[in-house]
């Protein structure tokens, strides 16, 4: 899958470091309060559990499920509707924004709860994007 020309770049942080490099190498880093053992997103440097900075990096599963979703009809630079604009629960817990890419943007193609899988899109040199689509097999 490719990327529209202009959509809009992340750019990281020191926070947020860790995560952009994870995905440039495929893998979806997620953070993990210690004290709690709980995941979250997006990356911050304390748990928002506990305030604790007793936090640890880990690699997700990539497994989520679709738990809400807008279908955007309009233009806008960077994206060629219709596109849905999503939120997707990680298997680990954590939610996080995306889009659902590799399947009709469609409401009886994106169905709540549907099975899921991320997919690392680049966008360049520097950022990939943990975009998601359909699980395969599901």
């Amino acid at each position: 899958m490719s990327l529209e020309p202009g959509r809009p770049r992340p750019e990281p942080t020191p926070e947020t470091r860790h995560f952009w490099d994870g995905a440039r190498e495929g893998k979806l880093l997620l953070q993990r309060c210690k004290d709690t053992g709980k995941a979250y997103f997006p990356p911050r440097p304390f748990s928002p559990y506990t305030g604790s900075r007793n936090v640890e990096v880990f690699e997700a599963s990539g497994r989520a499920t679709l738990h809400s979703y807008v279908i955007h009809h309009r233009p806008v630079p960077g994206f060629k509707p219709p596109y849905a604009i999503a939120v997707v629960e990680l298997e680990e817990g954590p939610r996080m924004m995306t889009n659902i890419v590799d399947c009709p943007q469609t409401p009886e193609a994106l169905v709540l709860d549907m099975k899921l899988e991320v997919a690392f899109t680049k966008m360049d040199d520097e950022i990939t994007l943990p975009l998601f689509r359909p699980a395969k097999g599901a």
